[in-house]
């Protein structure tokens, strides 16, 4: 009996693969079995980790082109490079919920021949990533698992999420567009029905998340880098500004090697002094960015952002004058 549903269940994703449109009908002919047992059979391929797809339009099944990767062939640079930054970024505490990133490369450099996993070896003494501090992520695998799963079968949730920007609970029915990590902690991209507008939720603040009823459709032609836009690092203020900031000699070299933004521009003065441009859509990120360099840096536009540092230079001094 095992034997005879793990030759059917084989020949289910040999079916679903080759891209030709199946029905549960047409499934079950193929394999002899009633409906019934082919639903059974394709739960198990997904719970295996074997997404499989439904089509609504076309009432067909499918298993998506990257869920079962053919072999590859790799160049000793390509797979070292692999290996070892898979390993250094699954290790805990890097890249929260990629742990199986260490999988991967293990998975990875057994295939190597000797010679390379020798030089493997090598190269892991000697080799080394750190990241920025995290956000604890230790009991969200699970959510972060149903979120890729929804993403890309276009369901939506219903979901209660502890908001700091509206000052308490919120639910709202969510379309998740995209899981994005952004320096510290991972974060739902989507479109929210109660603010009417595609909002960013992060993973860890939600304190339920619902499969909804129905299907949603992606905004034609909408990606991340254009919901983005501009934002200094993930959040989208509604105006665009230019910003011109004068950097002292003693950071300027600092500043000047690092790519902190696709619209930068950088300028020496004959003092040693950077001149940093850039245009970004909203100000409340960057300013917590120039506020880091303390007196190294000086805004000289735009006069929105200068007025700002100044108020929280004041605040900072009043705090540490009674202090």
């Amino acid at each position: 009996m095992l034997i005879g549903r793990l030759h059917r269940v084989l020949k289910l994703i040999t079916l679903l693969q080759t891209g030709r449109a199946y029905n549960a009908a047409h499934l079950a002919a193929e394999c002899g079995v009633s409906r019934r047992t082919i639903f059974r059979d394709l739960n198990t391929i997904e719970m295996a980790g074997i997404p499989v797809f439904y089509d609504h339009p076309t009432g067909r099944y499918r298993i998506h082109e990257t869920a079962l990767m053919p072999a590859i062939n790799l160049g000793l640079d390509e797979a070292l490079a692999l290996v070892v930054l898979a390993s250094e970024l699954g290790k805990p505490g890097r890249l929260p919920l990629l742990e199986p990133a260490r999988d991967a490369a293990a998975k990875i450099e057994a295939s190597l021949p000797l010679g390379m996993r020798a030089m493997l070896g090598g190269l892991a003494r000697t080799t080394a990533v750190r990241t920025t501090p995290a956000a604890r992520h230790n009991a969200l695998r699970e959510t972060y698992h149903q979120v890729q799963r929804a993403i890309v079968r276009r369901q939506p949730f219903q979901a209660v999420y502890i908001s700091f920007r509206d000052a308490g609970q919120i639910r709202t029915r969510l379309e998740p567009y995209w899981l994005l990590f952004n320096e510290r902690a991972w974060y739902i991209i989507g479109r929210s029905s109660k603010h009417r507008a595609v909002r960013t939720f992060k993973l860890g603040r939600f304190k339920t998340l619902t499969p909804a009823k129905g299907r949603f459709e992606m905004p034609a032609g909408l990606t991340l880098e254009k919901h983005l836009g501009n934002a200094w690092r993930m959040m989208r203020g509604n105006k665009t500004y230019q910003v011109h900031l004068k950097f002292s000699p003693l950071i300027s070299p600092n500043v000047a090697e690092v790519n902190w933004h696709r619209t930068q521009k950088v300028s020496w003065d004959d003092d040693g002094c950077v001149h940093f441009s850039v245009t970004v859509d909203g100000l409340d990120e960057i300013v917590w960015w120039v506020l880091g360099y303390g007196p190294e840096v000086e805004v000289l536009d735009p006069p929105d952002l200068r007025k700002r540092l100044s108020t929280m230079a004041g605040r900072m001094l009043a705090v540490y004058e009674t202090a």
